[in-house]
């Protein structure tokens, strides 16, 4: 029996569209309805789910965004008397502003190639998350994450590496992720063994 208010449901959840300003994903990426994606970049064959928010960042390739990830955004000056929008520039929720004083410039947020992130992840403003990492689902990224690491919790912290340190060095130095669709092709049949996806690229 067909299911109709499943399909109507997903119908209108796609049918949402997403917002993206300056922006530049490659056309082989997508991004999921409901995302707001601002002044970022997206390599080839990423993907982001629903409902994310991702500001000022550079996204690798082979890169896997689970849905309701926030990664970086505006950040609210501390160190002044007030953290109060309606004393800087720009157009905020509040309309007033008493004055028009300039923050520090924002940082751009570095995801690496090959990086999953799981749902409901926060990456902090200015952070790196290298090549092969992954995100645990709901964690609080407030600092830098290492290759091939996996992390998790509030703030995220280290749960193990994927591999062992030879392995992710040669990983590193393959930089299988700029090889063209044909080499990939070839490889793929390696891909669910780190050695032998390694013996036959010659790393």
């Amino acid at each position: 029996m067909v299911n109709i208010e499943y399909y109507i449901a997903k119908f209108l959840k796609k049918v949402r569209g997403k917002a993206l300003l300056n922006c530049n994903v490659h056309k082989t990426s997508k991004v999921e309805s409901g995302s707001h994606i601002v002044n970022t970049i997206m390599e080839r064959y990423s993907f982001c789910g629903y409902d994310c928010q991702i500001v000022n960042c550079n996204i690798g390739s082979f890169c896997s965004i689970a849905n309701n990830v926030v990664i970086g955004g505006a950040m609210h000056p501390v160190n002044w008397v007030s953290m109060s929008p309606v004393f800087y520039e720009g157009k905020d929720s509040v309309r007033k502003k008493f004055a028009r004083h300039k923050r520090e410039n924002e940082k751009m947020t570095i995801i690496g190639h090959d990086v999953w992130i799981g749902q409901n992840a926060i990456i902090k403003q200015g952070v790196t998350v290298g090549i092969g990492a992954v995100i645990g689902m709901g964690s609080v990224v407030t600092k830098d994450v290492d290759p091939y690491t996996i992390v998790a919790g509030c703030p995220a912290k280290l749960i193990k590496k994927r591999f062992d340190e030879n392995t992710i060095y040669k990983l590193l130095e393959s930089k299988w992720w700029e090889f063209n669709d044909e080499k990939i092709q070839e490889l793929s049949v390696h891909i669910t063994n780190p050695d032998n996806f390694l013996k036959n690229i010659k790393i």
